[in-house]
């Protein structure tokens, strides 16, 4: 719990019209289960994120038990929640994997100019590298970019 008393992360993007919004999201799975690094898992939500085109997914990679993907809106009626609980439901549904389940909740934090993308993806990128499961950040083979999303 924090200082402010929340059990969750408190969640709601501001949208402004006159500015890039662009959305550094991080996703557990379900008591932190190491399945999500699979080319099977990369696969169905490069697919699932490319359809569910209320959000952009820019950046994204994904370690073993939670994932970081760059998002940025294209409906201003779709909330992020809803967005995220959408590719999660369909992510579940045609998984064909039971034992595959997320944690309810994310973290989300709005990028607030172009140079925080960019620190933050390079701190991404590491995460492989500092978990020890590749030896560079180009190594690692699930990551990838869907979207461009221009600051």
């Amino acid at each position: 719990m924090d200082e402010i008393g929340r059990h969750h992360p408190a969640h709601g993007v501001h949208i402004t019209l006159r500015e890039p919004t662009i959305v550094f999201l991080t996703v557990c799975t379900r008591g932190r289960q190491p399945w999500l690094a699979c080319e099977e898992a990369d696969a169905s939500l490069s697919q699932i994120w490319t359809g569910a085109t209320a959000w952009r997914v820019g950046r994204y990679l994904l370690m073993p038990d939670h994932l970081h993907l760059f998002c940025a809106p294209t409906d201003s009626e779709i909330s992020l929640d809803a967005w995220v609980r959408y590719w999660k439901s369909q992510f579940r549904r045609t998984s064909g994997r039971p034992d595959w389940r997320w944690q309810t909740d994310h973290w989300d934090t709005r990028l607030r100019r172009g140079e925080s993308y960019s620190e933050k993806w390079t701190y991404v990128c590491e995460n492989p590298v500092r978990a020890n499961l590749a030896t560079s950040a180009e190594a690692w083979p699930h990551q990838g970019e869907i979207h461009h999303l221009p600051w």
